[in-house]
Formats: C-alpha cells, sequence, structure tokens
C-alpha cells in the first residue's frame, strides 16, 4: 500500500509509491560527457570572453582574468538579477513591486572543461567551497541583500547551459518563500519544543541508521524520511550553526569531502545524471539562530513532476528514501 509521509520541518506530505518501485536500473539515463570544448568561454585562455573576475584562487600568482587560475569567480553574463541602481519597493494597487537589485556570479570550479566536482582532488574541492565561502561573506556586506543562495545545474535536463562546471550564486533583496517556509517551520518547533527541529533530525536519523548515506566529523548525509524526489539527499552539520558564513576553514574542508563523496556515489549509482544542489542558510541578520540550521539539499533529476504535484505539492516518490540511501551508501 502507498505511504503517507510528513517531512517536519515544513509540513509537507509526500506520498512513497510502494507500488510502483524503482531502482536506479529502472531510471531512465542522461548522457552527460562533455563535447564543446572548443568554443567553451570557461576554459583557459578565454578569460576575455566572460566579464571580469571578481575573485579567483590563484596558487600561481597569476594576473586577474589571465590563465593561472584554479577557481574563478565572474559576474553572470546575463544575470537574473542586476547590481546597480537604487532599490525601490512600492505597491501597485493589491500588487507588490521592487526593483530588481541583486547580484548573480558564476563560480567556475576549475580549469579543467571535462573535469566536475566528483573528480576534483581534495586541493581543488576545497578551494571551490573555499570560494562560495569568500563570496558569501563579500557579498553579505551590501545592506541591500536579505539572501544569498548557492546552488549548482549539473546537466542539460537540471539547467544547465554551459557544460564547463560551474555553480552560481544569486544574492537576493527579499527571503524566498521556500525558505521563509523552513524559517516558519524552524521557530514553530523551537517553541513548541525548545530545540532546533534539523539537530532532532539528525539523532533521529542516528537512531534510525537505514537512511544515512556518509558521513565525517563535521557533517552527516542522509536521505530525508519525507523525500520530495527520488535519491534526494541532504548534507547537514552535526554541530548546530545557522549561517553558512560561520563555517571556518575546517569546517570548509570537511564540507567540501562530504559532497564530493556524496556526488561520487551519486554518479555510481545512478551513472552521473543530471542533479541540482543548492545550499540554505539563515537569512542576513536572522534574529534567530536557535531555530535555524543550515544545510545543502542535492536532488537527482531521475523524474518529472505530473498536473497532480503541480496542483497540490504532493510530491510522489517511487523510491523508497531508505532503499535510496542503502544504494547509494553501497555505490
Amino acid at each position: 500500500m502507498p505511504e503517507l509521509r510528513r517531512d517536519p520541518v515544513v509540513g509537507r506530505w509526500v506520498i512513497i509509491d510502494s507500488e510502483h518501485l524503482k531502482t536506479p536500473k529502472d531510471f531512465p539515463k542522461d548522457d552527460n560527457t562533455p563535447i564543446r570544448q572548443a568554443i567553451c568561454p570557461f576554459c583557459p585562455g578565454r578569460e576575455h570572453q566572460t566579464p571580469p573576475e571578481v575573485d579567483a584562487v590563484r596558487p600561481s600568482g597569476s594576473a586577474a582574468n589571465s590563465p593561472g587560475w584554479l577557481v574563478r569567480t565572474v559576474p553572470n553574463k546575463f544575470p537574473v538579477l542586476g547590481s546597480e541602481g537604487e532599490f525601490k519597493k512600492e505597491g501597485a494597487g493589491i500588487y507588490d513591486q521592487m526593483s530588481g537589485i541583486g547580484a548573480h556570479e558564476v563560480v567556475i570550479e576549475g580549469p579543467d572543461h571535462d573535469k566536475n566536482l566528483d573528480q576534483l582532488t581534495a586541493e581543488e574541492m576545497r578551494a571551490v567551497i573555499g570560494q562560495y565561502g569568500s563570496r558569501f561573506r563579500q557579498l553579505s556586506q551590501d545592506s541591500r541583500f536579505k539572501y544569498i543562495v548557492i546552488f549548482k545545474n549539473f546537466g542539460e535536463s537540471a539547467g544547465a547551459t554551459i557544460e564547463h562546471p560551474h555553480s552560481q550564486i544569486i544574492a537576493l533583496p527579499m527571503v524566498p518563500k521556500t525558505v521563509l517556509e523552513e524559517l516558519k517551520g524552524t521557530e514553530y518547533y523551537y517553541q513548541y519544543h525548545g530545540r532546533c527541529v534539523l539537530c532532532d533530525i539528525i539523532s533521529q536519523e542516528y537512531h534510525d541508521k537505514e537512511r544515512i548515506v556518509a558521513e565525517n566529523t563535521s557533517f552527516l548525509a542522509f536521505c530525508p524520511y519525507a523525500p520530495r524526489y527520488c535519491f534526494e539527499t541532504w548534507i547537514i552539520p552535526k554541530g548546530h550553526s545557522a549561517d553558512f558564513a560561520g563555517a571556518d576553514d575546517q569546517t570548509q574542508f570537511h564540507l567540501a569531502q562530504i559532497l564530493q563523496d556524496v556526488l561520487k556515489k551519486v554518479k555510481k549509482a545512478l551513472g552521473n545524471p543530471s542533479y541540482n544542489y543548492y545550499l540554505h542558510t539563515a537569512p542576513l541578520g536572522y534574529a534567530n539562530p536557535a531555530c535555524y540550521h543550515w544545510h545543502i539539499e542535492i536532488i537527482p533529476k531521475l523524474t518529472r513532476s505530473v498536473g497532480f504535484e503541480w496542483g497540490t505539492g504532493l510530491h510522489i516518490v517511487p523510491t523508497f528514501p531508505q532503499d535510496a540511501a542503502r544504494y547509494l551508501r553501497e555505490a
């Protein structure tokens, strides 16, 4: 019989379709083999094809906007929000609107066109996470911004338009609805229980054991009890922390380790699927850090949402999370 499960953070229900369960071999496979290196604007020697870099990791001490970089961050050439102009918010009858002020940056994760995150060395992966932290802290200094999201689209079906491995960072003048729902859920749980709900989730995952994918000194990776998508995996700090900006060098090193470990498992278990991941952290200047707990959510693109899911927000998932975690652990 199908099973309804409730997410304890936002109260969202999902359906585990136990009548039509799927294993990794049952999902269609994406071909994410890079083929367009000859025209790639992110490859070394083509730095002039991107906007001037705003930050970079350059072990060789090379000049800005030249080859010799390990990780390079540039403004997005086609930003969804612009950093120039005056911030205005106003009403239009019953509607609210504001000027599209923000920042949109691209983190080019390495000079090698064919080398994705799961193939980087430990030093290279650590440089990527370090660049996330550097850009997050720099953007957070702008008082116009209320929220910063770091995310990656890998593969065409996940929204990637350039093959060269890269992530993106967008700073927003407001807190997005999905994050507000998480904040509301975590604050309600804290008021009722006096504890962080995500800290309690960590304790529950250790108690149940079956949904854990990987762990290291600082982080736990697990498939959530009520996933929206097949093989959805969360990475969460073991110690309570609301704000990614507070991650020190050692924490960033451990994050680089476990993120790469999980991505390797996803690739091996599922055949190099397209995926998205994004980092959820507290809004800038958040007043209730005891309530919230930052984390990364990884979403392999294995199924498509259909009308029922769009119309109800009730996701249908044909793989139990404990089975997904087992396949990933064994990968």
